[in-house]
């Protein structure tokens, strides 16, 4: 299959993201503020089991939440 072909076949299914323009910011806040809660609560109990289950999750809902509310707010030069 070339690209144009790819490209052709690519225009018949649109891109539906999973969470609407309108929604971002208030996603990526509500992500923010858990990731916010998880790392006060690690860093109250830090051992190898709440690295597992309250850092790693902690990191993952910043960095998605960060990036929900940079797309949300635009970033403008």
């Amino acid at each position: 299959m070339s690209l144009i072909e790819a490209w052709d076949a690519a225009s018949a299914t649109p891109f539906h993201p999973f969470v609407s323009k309108d929604s971002q910011f208030a996603v990526g806040f509500n992500l923010l503020m858990i990731a916010i809660i998880l790392t006060g609560l690690f860093g109250l109990n830090r051992s190898f089991l709440s690295l597992a289950s309250l850092g790693v999750p902690a990191s993952v809902l910043f960095g998605f939440g960060a990036v929900f509310t940079i797309c949300a707010v635009g970033v403008y030069v």
